[in-house]
């Protein structure tokens, strides 16, 4: 922990947030991850010893707590929304332009993807009605076939072949995926635009976006780029 010798409530706080990688590690708890191994997934350039010192420290200042097998956020964590996402609101409108190759990874994009499936919703696109399979392909990353199998209650992310019927392919650069999880592309924009190909039945194609929740940023990210006239 930092110290930074004035006695003053901001100063308190970099203390406790300051640290390189504590926001971001709020910031997925915040958002529904709760086990070590999906924050580890999700954060994949923090060590898993960085990443349990990190959590350490949380649950001795009072922001999350043991529950379960995981980590909930007590109430003083919180109270960090308006700010994490005050973040995401400041950022979007002023330091938020095009990706850069380094932070791009398929492979966190399909966890953050995963957690926004809904499994009912994708299974009523899909003409089998018991389970769904979304295959994902993205020619320009160094792991480039992904699929998603929804069950009741359920979505698993598979890197190789789970040997189901592909009900609909997904195919896109990745930064344009990413652009698209971020609400900063549309995806039937980016449909229309050739930016990204779905095939599959009709139905399965046109009810798939109404299965797809975008990140929570995406609001923020949207709203700069309606404001910015984009």
């Amino acid at each position: 922990m930092s110290r930074y010798g004035q006695y003053c409530p901001i100063t308190r706080s970099l203390e406790v947030l300051g640290d390189r990688w504590t926001l971001l590690v709020v910031r997925d708890l915040l958002v529904g991850t709760r086990r070590f191994n999906e924050l580890a997934r999700g954060l994949p350039g923090m060590s898993r010893g960085l990443l349990s010192k990190r959590l350490d420290q949380l649950e001795r200042d009072g922001l999350v707590e043991r529950a379960d097998g995981g980590y909930q956020p007590t109430p003083a964590c919180e109270e960090l929304r308006p700010l994490i996402f005050g973040l995401a609101e400041w950022g979007a409108r002023w330091a938020f332009g095009e990706p850069r190759a380094d932070e791009l990874d398929p492979t966190v994009l399909m966890w953050w993807i995963r957690a926004g499936i809904d499994p009912e919703r994708l299974i009523d696109a899909a003409p089998g009605g018991e389970r769904a399979v979304l295959h994902v392909r993205v020619p320009d990353a160094r792991r480039s076939r992904f699929w998603f199998v929804a069950t009741p209650g359920d979505v698993s992310l598979c890197f190789t072949d789970p040997g189901f019927e592909v009900d609909v392919t997904l195919e896109s650069q990745l930064g344009v995926l990413y652009q698209i999880w971020l609400g900063a592309l549309a995806l039937p924009d980016a449909v229309r635009s050739g930016r990204v190909t779905l095939t599959g039945p009709r139905e399965a194609v046109r009810r798939l976006p109404g299965a797809l929740k975008l990140s929570p940023a995406a609001p923020y990210v949207e709203r700069a780029r309606v404001a910015a006239g984009r």
